[in-house]
């Protein structure tokens, strides 16, 4: 359910007007048309004080209460809430603190901390119908904060929140890796990290039915598999992290595409490409191997695609 303001604001003062326009932005409002507003019916007395403030200033203004006529109609007004721009806006904020606090003193680098994480309470707080955008935020953030603390505070005890082993990828060489068959970004992603960083002689095996995992087998991106999704993380961010290259800011971002695609979560613009790009391949290689075969030089390219200066190389 929700509250639906409809107002004529009052042409004069230009400061009553400009008034009401940043409170209705900084509530979050959903514009159904010019003067009809759209808020969940928990901020009704928000609205109606807006509305007060119209009509005090000689406009006019009424709140009523709207109630979607179906599903799809709900689904329809869900969607104007859509926050998916504000938090690639914020993420844009979070990768440039992630290159800047390295060189910063420590008050300084704390209070960039504290900055982003105020704009994303905020942001959060008009986040009425909170999607996986919001978790991941929050799981970046805190992957940043627990960055700056190790950096200025080593050795420091951390609280174990979804903490995962540091395992060494020379004792993972020779081994063979099995997953899903016909395998969609996050499996292929996956694939390639273990190809292109761990392994590239491994052997990848495609399961029709999990249960069947041969003995000795690292399975990956399906439940009860060593490697899987944890926490916000997909089972590609997983396996980085968990291999020590959660620093390269390279497969962070080919992450960041991988994870958009695969469960949702905050949008970035190579995603669009990579989805297309896989979709093609799929209908054109039936078999699995083949498709890995095409897909890898898709993520060559990416990566190579995301190189700077702090980037581990292959």
């Amino acid at each position: 359910m929700f509250s639906l303001l409809l107002a004529t604001l009052p042409t004069q003062p230009n400061a009553v007007r400009l008034r009401i326009w940043r409170g209705l932005k900084a509530l979050g409002a959903a514009a159904l048309r010019d003067g009809a507003y759209l808020l969940p019916v928990e901020r009704t007395a928000d609205l109606d004080a807006l509305a007060q403030e119209v009509t005090a200033h000689g406009g006019s203004a009424t709140v009523l209460a709207l109630n979607p006529r179906d599903a799809t109609q709900e689904i329809e007004l869900c969607a104007l809430f859509d926050r998916a721009t504000p938090y690639a806006e914020w993420r844009l904020g979070l990768e440039a603190a992630r290159t800047e606090l390295p060189g910063l003193a420590e008050t300084a680098a704390r209070r960039r901390l504290r900055g982003l994480a105020d704009a994303l309470q905020t942001l959060r707080a008009i986040d009425y119908f909170p999607g996986p955008a919001a978790e991941q935020a929050q799981a970046d953030l805190d992957a940043l904060r627990l960055l700056l603390e190790r950096q200025l505070s080593p050795g420091e005890p951390r609280a174990a929140t979804h903490d995962l082993p540091a395992l060494d990828p020379q004792r993972y060489r020779g081994k063979r890796w099995a997953t899903r068959a016909r395998p969609w970004v996050d499996r292929l992603a996956c694939a390639w990290f273990v190809h292109r960083f761990i392994d590239a002689q491994a052997e990848l095996i495609w399961l029709a039915d999990t249960a069947a995992l041969p003995r000795g087998a690292i399975g990956f991106d399906f439940d009860g598999a060593q490697f899987s999704h944890v926490g916000a993380r997909v089972s590609f961010e997983v396996m980085v992290a968990s291999f020590g290259f959660e620093h390269d800011d390279r497969l962070r971002r080919l992450g960041a595409a991988v994870h958009v695609l695969d469960v949702g979560g905050i949008a970035v613009p190579e995603a669009a490409g990579l989805e297309m790009i896989l979709t093609g391949l799929r209908e054109l290689h039936g078999g699995d191997d083949a498709l890995l075969a095409a897909a890898i030089p898709v993520f060559d390219g990416l990566y190579a695609g995301h190189a700077n200066k702090n980037a581990t190389t292959p």
